[in-house]
């Protein structure tokens, strides 16, 4: 009887280790499974980062170009915001068109 013993208990440890492989937390089945929701969520991650990068390229085109345009109203236009004077100073030096 006691050489019985013994092989029933690896049998019957091979069983349970065998069981927490397939059954258990940490599973094939689980690890395969969370393996494919960390790759789903890394895309959704992609895709985020992509829309952030184009909404801050946006901001920043928005942010040069408004300055841009406000320059070249001032320049062109005379553009002069609320409370503020606008000089012009003529050079008498510079030549002007023969005619």
């Amino acid at each position: 009887m006691g050489h019985r013993v013994v092989p029933a208990a690896l049998i019957a440890l091979l069983v349970i280790l065998h069981a927490q492989l397939w059954l258990g937390r940490g599973s094939l089945p689980s690890v395969a499974h969370l393996t494919q929701q960390l790759s789903s969520q890394k895309e959704l991650n992609q895709q985020a980062q992509l829309a952030n990068d184009r909404l801050a390229a946006e901001v920043r085109d928005l942010q040069e170009g408004l300055e841009m345009v406000e320059e070249k109203a001032r320049m062109e236009l005379g553009m002069v915001k609320p409370n503020e004077i606008y000089v012009q100073i003529a050079n008498p030096l510079a030549p002007r068109n023969a005619r």
